[in-house]
């Protein structure tokens, strides 16, 4: 079951080809670093990517860079370089933060600038249908030929015009009719056409290039909501003039990203770049955060959200740290049919939330459950050969989410330790801090000071540092969120 924005309801998922899946999710307009709300959509559709290839299905994920835009001219113009310098170097930029998040490729990622000829005949078949008319070297779709208009955001053309508040656009037979081509003039880019020297519209590029790479009739179409209206209906009005059928079967969109209940904006100066983000704290944070919310609720975020995030990712890899080292024991593997009925129920769990939606925090609340389970039958327990087989069929587990949401593969004692001092910090706390109070500690302890080592003990906790100290006199230190 998928959410389809299209009828606002959960339906039942089907494709067009058996066991084949064409999706094409609309990237970004490439004139700066992207902020953090730009990289949800990479990350929940890498993960969604993965998860019908998990059920069987072949995937072609078109992922697209919007390269010819006025932001980017007038970004280009600031910054006394061309468009086509600008935008490569924040391609180059985006992809390399990209890389960083270390999750796969999509199979396509073109740029606008390379289909302008697929762009034009697509522009052209539209004037030829008469969905589509020229008027002073720009070319503009009619969207009274279109009669199904607003299926998609629920609008209707009558309450827009009567909403309608900016400059009536004399070029234009309708107000609400939206730009295909437009002229360039001066030094602006653009390109010969049969309607003089200019350069795409922003919506028709997206529908061009999912005709070229996918076909008229694609399974999955999407993107941010903010895109729902006007660029996707755009889309779903001039694909459909064109090709008489449906262009997408399924939208999808995933939501925001708001910072302490407060859209992102320039003018509250709370922007974040991702790879700010990603400097500041670790990829895996970044992924977990994005993933631990349903792709359709708004993602809020501050420092305390991100401190519980880090938190639950000491969790997991504290258990996994433990679990490698128990299969690394002489101890042979027993098969416990209790616990092969438990792993059963877990996976077919972990499949229902995943099949309804996508959910995928409540897969998290499951794994989770499997922890707690984990951390019963192993922390300072004896290890037999029945429990080897529950922590063998446990990593089994995390392999298979941490393989469909690109997340569990750090290296678990040294991620652990940067997850603490990244506490640490969030508390203003140093290392040196820690280890000083730790080594007067055991001084304390060594002369039989009990009372001075609780106390050291007891000082530490209230900052927030919990110790553990173990039979061979070491002294393990946690924080605590």
């Amino acid at each position: 079951m998928l959410f389809n924005s299209l009828g606002k309801k959960k339906e039942v998922f089907f494709t067009n080809k058996k066991k084949e899946v064409s999706m094409y999710v609309c990237g970004p307009t490439v004139y700066d670093l992207l902020h953090i709300g730009n990289f949800r959509g990479p990350i929940f559709f890498n993960f969604f990517r993965n998860f019908l290839e998990y059920k069987g299905y072949k995937v072609i994920y078109v992922y697209n860079y919007t390269d010819i835009d006025d932001k980017i001219i007038n970004r280009s113009s600031e910054e006394n370089i061309s468009t086509y310098e600008l935008s490569e170097k924040y391609i180059n930029e985006f992809e390399s933060d990209y890389a960083s998040l270390k999750i796969k490729k999509p199979s396509f990622t073109p740029k606008c600038t390379d289909h302008i000829d697929d762009i034009i005949d697509f522009i052209n078949d539209l004037i030829e249908k008469g969905y589509a008319y020229v008027s002073s070297n720009s070319v503009f779709f009619s969207i009274q030929k279109f009669k199904r208009y607003g299926k998609l955001s629920g609008k209707n053309t009558e309450d827009l015009l009567a909403g309608h508040r900016v400059n009536v656009n004399d070029k234009k037979e309708n107000p609400l009719d939206f730009v295909l081509w437009k002229p360039s003039s001066g030094n602006d880019p653009g390109w010969d056409s049969p309607w003089g020297f200019g350069r795409p519209g922003w919506h028709i590029e997206c529908s061009a290039m999912s005709s070229k790479l996918l076909g008229d009739q694609i399974d999955i179409h999407g993107g941010g909501v903010d895109l729902l209206f006007p660029h996707h209906e755009n889309e779903i009005a001039q694909s459909e003039c064109r090709s008489s059928c449906t262009f997408a079967n399924f939208w999808v969109h995933n939501n925001l990203i708001n910072f302490d209940n407060q859209k992102m904006s320039k003018s509250l100066g709370n922007i974040i770049k991702g790879r700010d983000f990603i400097r500041d704290y670790n990829p895996e944070i970044f992924k977990f955060l994005i993933l631990s919310v349903h792709y359709r609720s708004i993602l809020n975020f501050n420092k305390k959200i991100i401190d519980q995030t880090i938190g639950n990712l000491i969790k997991i890899y504290s258990a996994l740290q433990l679990a490698n080292t128990i299969m690394s024991s002489d101890l042979n593997i027993k098969v416990d049919v209790n616990y092969k009925n438990e792993f059963i129920k877990y996976n077919k769990k972990i499949d229902a939330f995943l099949n309804n939606d996508l959910n995928t925090p409540g897969v998290f609340g499951v794994l989770f459950d499997v922890i707690r389970k984990f951390n019963l039958l192993s922390v300072n327990k004896k290890i037999t050969s029945e429990i080897k087989f529950f922590v063998d069929s446990f990593l089994k587990l995390i392999d298979k989410v941490g393989t469909l949401m690109g997340l569990f593969n750090e290296s678990k004692s040294d991620f652990i330790m940067e997850l603490n001092l990244l506490l640490l910090k969030s508390k203003s706390i140093t290392l040196i801090d820690i280890e000083n109070q730790i080594d007067f500690r055991n001084k304390a302890r060594e002369s039989k000071n009990y009372v001075l080592s609780d106390k050291l003990r007891d000082e530490l906790l209230d900052r927030g540092i919990e110790l553990k100290d173990n039979p061979d006199g070491t002294t393990n230190w946690s924080v605590k969120i």
